[in-house]
């Protein structure tokens, strides 16, 4: 089974990070949180959009890009941003332990990171005269092509009504 992880650099917003923290426990990705944040991580709109999956997280922070760098020195990362050459679905496939990054809501990362590692570049495709899609909805296309191009090992692909049998 492939292993996501899901870098946020700078978040701004608490709801988006609620989000994907809810997305991350559900898929069992683990979240990197690189700091400064635009909130304080006891905020209760963070907290409500999370509900109750905060103690199903593996959740990690750092103090800066370079903390995290240095403590995650073999990752291999994939940046998505508006401002990539190619779409996310070029990707082959992804290594067994994929990192993938997102920057802070109002600019996305940083764009001299974004030249030093080009060829890990992507964007997920969207209309021209839009800025950007959310934050938390981009990073559930990327986890979810992620886990189907894995054939969505580990993950239940099958519910079940409560009254009524299939």
């Amino acid at each position: 089974m492939i292993k996501i992880n899901i870098v946020l650099h700078e978040p701004e917003i608490p709801q988006n990070t609620g989000n994907i923290a809810r997305t991350c426990a559900a898929t069992g990705a683990s979240l990197h949180i690189i700091r400064p944040m635009g909130f304080e991580i006891d905020d209760r709109k963070l907290k409500r959009a999370g509900l109750d999956y905060w103690d199903k997280l593996d959740i990690t922070y750092y103090d800066s890009l370079e903390d995290f760098n240095s403590k995650n020195p073999d990752a291999v990362i994939y940046y998505y941003t508006t401002k990539a050459p190619r779409a996310y679905t070029e990707i082959d496939r992804y290594p067994e332990s994929v990192y993938i990054m997102f920057g802070k809501e109002s600019r996305g990362l940083p764009e001299e990171l974004l030249h030093e590692n080009k060829d890990f570049c992507v964007r997920i495709p969207m209309r021209d005269m839009l800025r950007s899609l959310n934050l938390s909805n981009s990073v559930a296309i990327a986890v979810y092509e992620i886990l189907r191009k894995d054939n969505f090992e580990g993950l239940c692909e099958a519910g079940s009504l409560t009254k009524y049998d299939w």
